[in-house]
């Protein structure tokens, strides 16, 4: 019998460090997989959602019975007021009910943010396909090739819906880069009462006041620590533009080559000097208000400090519903100057971007809300007026009840903003217009340091765009 010969003992390896990645796959190994799991959570989620979301869609597909998936369009609403995230909400339904192929997805953006995200989102590629926005932020936009062109792209019937002059504040070069669908004209709103009891003229839109019987008023309804009128200038610089174009102001003066020169003349002047005056000559505004906002002047109005506030026309909706119970209240036109009743507005509008692939579908749902009567629905539920003939023309928007009618009537005389087409108008207004006439309607500078400011600093900002 032979004896096996026995195999020699290996010498035990040295003990290897163990990694902390050895360590966490040990622990899934052993079934302790729950201890990483909160890594892997962010993971999956970004892997999974859009396949997650698109096996959603692709089951309603399903469930409806159609073979090809449904094409899905984002469309980025700014509504923001209860009643206006409604109709927009239930638009969008109506469209998706009979559009069942060509679906719109609603999506909710912030007017506070909307610039930036809008840039940010053209430059990552991912710009929703339908854009609401206001006509005096597109410029860039339009000239830096992130909008469609929506000549070729909208029907007749509603380019012709829409006055010129309105698509004159979404044109910019030879293109139009939105359309104008909601504009809110500035107005007085009055302590009806108060106006009643001084015996003072109530202007009517037919027979409104000059802006020399402006002043005039606002001293005499003042006294006794009150005042004829509040103004809120947190945001000096459009309202004095825009309320100018009365007085025949236009500053912003463009040349043969399509170069644009800043220059404040005497019509200019009609509305910054009044102001200055109410508030450091006659007493009949105070100072404090220049630094509010148009809110933060209604307290004061409700409360009898202020007879009048210059705001837009759908501030009527706040003092619906803040105003105390029988508290009496009306809308007046804003003074008219040399030019009557012109008055810049940079209204609320709707576009397509450039990189969408479904630029057609796009304007055909832009062309389906803007259809007179959905207009209309838009236009209350912002407390706004339409640009469209034919909405304009709603008995809604002639009822005396909440003063639409006066606001309906001051349509006619809407215009684009002076500075709608200005490239390097957002830097001209913060970092020089701004600040000359918080300081010019403080009275801390005289109207020859104010035109020095908007002319000789204004034009070298406009310069560096214009290069």
């Amino acid at each position: 019998m032979t004896l096996a010969t026995a195999t020699p003992k290996r010498p035990r390896p040295a003990k290897r460090r163990t990694s902390a990645r050895d360590r966490e796959r040990r622990l899934v190994d052993h079934g302790a997989w729950f201890l990483v799991l909160p890594a892997l959570i962010p993971i999956l989620v970004l892997s999974v959602g859009p396949l997650l979301y698109g096996i959603a869609l692709a089951f309603t597909d399903s469930q409806s019975g159609r073979t090809e998936p449904t094409r899905w369009r984002r469309f980025q609403s700014l509504a923001w007021q209860e009643e206006s995230v409604t109709a927009n909400k239930e638009l969008v339904k109506e469209w998706n009910a009979t559009h069942p192929d060509v679906k719109v997805e609603y999506v909710q953006g912030t007017w506070d943010s909307v610039h930036d995200q809008l840039l940010t989102s053209f430059e990552g590629g991912e710009a929703p396909d339908i854009i609401h926005d206001a006509s005096d932020d597109l410029a860039d936009f339009a000239y830096g090739g992130y909008l469609a062109d929506l000549r070729e792209l909208l029907p007749e019937r509603l380019k012709s819906d829409i006055p010129q002059h309105s698509w004159e504040t979404t044109t910019f070069g030879e293109g139009i880069y939105g359309v104008p669908f909601l504009q809110e004209p500035r107005v007085l709103i009055a302590n009806a009462k108060w106006l009643r009891e001084s015996g003072v003229r109530v202007p009517t839109p037919g027979e409104p006041w000059s802006w020399e019987e402006f002043r005039d008023v606002a001293k005499e309804l003042s006294g006794d620590g009150k005042y004829g009128v509040a103004w809120p200038l947190k945001e000096p610089v459009s309202a004095t533009l825009n309320l100018s174009l009365s007085a025949g102001g236009q500053l912003f003066h463009r040349d043969a080559d399509g170069k644009v020169e800043v220059r404040f003349e005497a019509a200019d002047a009609v509305v910054p000097r009044t102001v200055r005056d109410e508030v450091n000559t006659d007493g009949s505004a105070p100072g404090t208000t220049l630094g509010m906002g148009g809110s933060h002047t209604l307290p004061g109005f409700f409360g009898g400090r202020y007879a009048m506030v210059p705001l837009g026309f759908s501030y009527r909706q706040q003092i619906v519903q803040q105003a105390p119970e029988g508290f009496d209240w009306q809308v007046l036109p804003a003074p008219a100057g040399a030019d009557g009743l012109a008055q810049g507005v940079s209204p609320q509008t709707l576009s397509v971007a450039e990189d969408s692939p479904h630029q057609k579908e796009a304007a055909e749902f832009i062309d389906f809300l803007l259809q007179p009567e959905n207009m209309v629905r838009l236009a209350l539920g912002d407390w706004m007026l339409p640009t469209g003939t034919e909405a304009l023309k709603d008995p809604a928007l002639h009822t005396t009840k909440d003063d639409w009618a006066t606001g309906t009537a001051l349509a006619e005389h809407l215009r684009s903003a002076p500075a709608q087409s200005v490239r390097g108008y957002p830097e001209w207004k913060d970092k020089v217009a701004t600040p000359a006439f918080q300081e010019y309607y403080s009275g801390a500078i005289d109207l020859d340091e104010l035109r020095e400011r908007l002319e000789e600093d204004g034009n070298l900002v406009l310069a560096r765009y214009q290069r």
